[in-house]
């Protein structure tokens, strides 16, 4: 029997369109192995909510290889140190995995050689492939996406293989469990019901979105209303691919083009922190050290909690503790607000999102958050400061509110998106952490430094 090949994954959770995967099934028998790795992330190690969705989507991954005569190894540790031991241990000489573009994967990926075989999959194209005239990675989106657009579409996906071959000894391999992925005490995520993980889920959500993506230009923007698509978590672990999903939601309306550009961020982002590594520590324009953010623990706090006393930041802010996810347009007011309206550096909302969301994603973290603060390398400008209560308004917001915060539930339609305002706050809302008018003239003061 030839010597088995390693299957390293990541957020790449899939058997369809798993190029690592039918290269390794070709090659010899295949050992699947995802290693939980802590440490060569350092503070990027994934948060409390990633690690909630890992262990579902880990345990729909291990059924499904199951079902081919498979099964997953499990490891935990350093990811370079971990696969040496198992070639040592398995007699594997070659290394089959997705390429992944987050620092500390670039600098594994190249500590391990020529042992590893690295395939394209986890975006629309290869990151490498879409740069400009001088050989770099685009900074500004909307030449990022004419550049990306002149290869689609992408090719078809790749069927899952008939076959994987089996080791004739299996190495050891921790069981989930013994991770303690999932929060027990307490367990804060009884809100999470609302996502079900695996590869069959994936394509499900997938095949209810494209019954629904002609309209997603205009509905996405609704938070009241099942308008958007809500595939992040799945794009994020990998339990389906961006071509299949290209592919899967076919058509020329606006809707649908829509959609794709958004899709197509997910490259964008990709090529961002390829250029700039750092991205999620450092300002992406360097004039924004100078910007002097307060510090101000109470009010980082409120927002946190959603008890700022803007009932749509509120929303959102309990929406995403509550599921671990937040609407696409609420995520934009909520974090303009707690840097512009509370002056309080983006990195600590980065920070946050990081922790509580399942869809966490450094590059999309990091980019979305410098986008809305106006530090980075193609984002909106610092001046530009949403207006959140007219924003809820304007969004129809109110059912969303009500959803979220129960304490509003019995205010009108036409008092909800600003009950202080509208003299009908119930006492259990907090007060305006700060006005309007106020927070905006507080920042642009602010700005003027840079």
């Amino acid at each position: 029997m030839p010597t088995p090949v390693i299957l390293w994954v990541r957020q790449d959770l899939r058997l369809r369109d798993q190029p690592a995967l039918v290269a390794a099934a070709h090659e010899a028998s295949v050992i699947p192995v995802y290693i939980l790795d802590d440490d060569a992330p350092g503070t990027w190690r994934i948060g409390a909510a990633q690690r909630w969705y890992l262990h579902q989507a880990l345990d729909a991954f291990a059924a499904s290889l199951k079902d081919k005569g498979s099964r997953l190894i499990l490891r935990q540790g350093d990811g370079v140190t971990v696969l040496k031991a198992l070639m040592k241990d398995t007699g594997a000489t070659r290394i089959h995995a997705i390429r992944h573009y987050e620092p500390w994967w670039r600098k594994a990926e190249e500590a391990l050689g020529d042992a590893l075989c690295l395939h394209d999959g986890n975006y629309l194209a290869p990151v490498e492939d879409i740069t400009t005239g001088a050989g770099t990675q685009y900074k500004v989106y909307s030449s990022f996406w004419k550049a990306l657009a002149e290869q689609m579409p992408p090719g078809d996906p790749l069927p899952v293989p008939h076959t994987i071959p089996a080791p004739e000894q299996w190495p050891a391999s921790d069981t989930l469990a013994d991770w303690k992925l999932l929060p027990t005490q307490p367990d804060w995520s009884t809100g999470f019901d609302i996502w079900d993980a695996g590869e069959d889920a994936a394509h499900r959500a997938v095949d209810r979105f494209a019954r629904i993506a002609d309209d997603y230009d205009g509905d996405r923007n609704l938070p009241s209303i099942e308008g958007t698509a809500r595939l992040s978590p799945h794009l994020h672990f990998g339990e389906i691919s961006p071509r299949d999903i290209w592919r899967t939601i076919d058509g020329r309306g606006q809707g649908v083009q829509t959609f794709r550009k958004e899709l197509a961020w997910r490259d964008f982002t990709a090529g961002v922190i390829v250029e700039l590594p750092d991205y999620a520590d450092a300002n992406g324009r360097p004039r924004f050290d100078q910007l002097r953010w307060r510090s101000s623990k109470s009010d980082l706090t409120a927002w946190q909690q959603g008890r700022t006393g803007y009932p749509i930041v509120d929303a959102g802010m309990r929406q995403l503790w509550t599921t671990g996810w937040i609407h696409n347009r609420v995520r934009m007011i909520v974090a303009s607000f707690l840097v512009k309206h509370l002056l309080i550096d983006w990195r600590e909302g980065e920070k946050w999102f990081w922790d509580c969301l399942v869809d966490a994603d450094y590059g999309n973290n990091s980019v979305n958050w410098q986008w809305v603060a106006g530090t980075g390398v193609d984002s909106n400008m610092f001046s530009r400061i949403m207006a959140p209560l007219s924003q809820s308004e304007r969004f129809d917001a109110a059912g969303y509110i009500r959803a979220f915060v129960p304490e509003l539930r019995d205010v009108p339609d036409a008092a909800i998106h600003d009950p202080e305002e509208a003299g009908c706050k119930p006492n259990a809302y907090p007060a305006k952490i700060i006005g309007h008018r106020e927070a905006r003239e507080r920042a642009l003061a602010a700005v003027k430094n840079v």
